[in-house]
Order: structure tokens, then sequence, then C-alpha cells
């Protein structure tokens, strides 16, 4: 007999659990299930592409592309890009430096993005500028984990898992402190462990 999602909580919750994780908000089950539906909408929308660049924005993206490639069965390359635009405290300062740029020409190619989430979008536009200005064929984001209501400009994913509250989420790729990306769920953080 299957597990419910709730019942996968509670269990979760009794053992295995960060003790600075104050809820769950995904199972690992349920973001493997849903990226599973994400790899099916990738391969239906590039059936017909010879040229494919799925792009990993690192550090994040890792455990998401990772587990999403799995199902991918349309011929692709595979390139990464780190950038940062952090001024501190989780804030974007709007400006993007490129830390490790793609090794792939992306010119007449189709290019999708691979993001973990999606919080202001200030940083995903300016790296969606960068890259549309290098004229590829299209240009798509998928998402893990989105949050439209924090959006600070004009930017939407093409395909997302979850759409996820204003809260501040680590696990499966997301981070405080660059720790707790290897969390196998996604849970929301208790901030009294914030750093003072």
């Amino acid at each position: 007999m299957a597990m419910t999602s709730q019942n996968q909580r509670g269990i979760m919750n009794k053992q295995n659990i960060d003790y600075r994780i104050k809820k769950v908000l995904y199972t690992q089950e349920e973001i493997e299930a849903k990226i599973k539906e994400l790899a099916t909408w990738v391969n239906q929308q590039y059936k017909d592409s010879d040229n494919l660049i799925i792009v990993g924005l690192l550090k994040g993206s890792i455990p998401f592309l990772a587990q999403l490639i799995k199902d991918i069965t349309v011929d692709h390359v595979l390139d990464f890009m780190t950038t940062s635009s952090y001024a501190g405290a989780g804030n974007s300062s709007g400006s993007v430096k490129i830390i490790m740029d793609l090794a792939q020409d992306i010119r007449n190619k189709d290019v999708l993005i691979v993001e973990d989430i999606i919080d202001s979008g200030i940083t995903l536009d300016k790296i969606k500028q960068i890259l549309l200005s290098r004229k590829p064929r299209s240009f798509k984001i998928i998402t893990l984990l989105d949050k439209p209501h924090n959006r600070k400009v004009e930017l939407k994913a093409d395909k997302s898992a979850f759409i996820v509250p204003n809260e501040f989420l680590v696990g499966f790729g997301l981070d405080y402190d660059e720790k707790m990306r290897n969390l196998p769920y996604i849970g929301i953080f208790d901030k009294k462990y914030l750093k003072k």
C-alpha cells in the first residue's frame, strides 16, 4: 500500500530531520515525482531539437539537475554557469558577476536554464539578458521552486515544480550559509538559528 505524503511527513518528523528545520514542505519522494513530470515536459518541448543545451546554475541547481537529467531522453549538451549578485544577508545587489561562464557557444541553440528557486528574479533576469544577447534559437527556464509573489522583475519560469510560500527554504540544493544543500527534502529553516 502506498504511503500518503502526509504520512511520509509524519514519519520524517520523528526521524532524520535536521534540528534547524521548522517544517518539511516536500519529501524526497514528492520532489522526485515532480521532477519526473518536469522531465516529461522537457522531452516533449525538445523532441525535435538537435541543439539543446541544458544550463545548470551553480551551486543550487545540482541536486535538481542531477535528478532531472536521469529522465531526459532527448539528446542534449550539459553546461554550467556560476554567477554572484548577493550583497549579503540574502539580498541581491542587482548586478551580476559571472564567476564561471558557459563552455558552449549558445548561438542558434535551444537553451534551457535549470534553476533551484526563483525568488526576486533579479539575478536570473540579468542572466537571461546576458544569454539572450548571445542569440540562442530559443530560451526557456525550468525551476524546482517558484516564489512569484516575491518577484521584483517581470520574469516567469516556463515550467516549475512547486509554487512555494515566502519562507526561508533549505535542502535539495537550497542552502543556509552554503550548508544544508544535501538535505534530501525541502524544509522551512527555523530563523532562530540564523547567525547573528
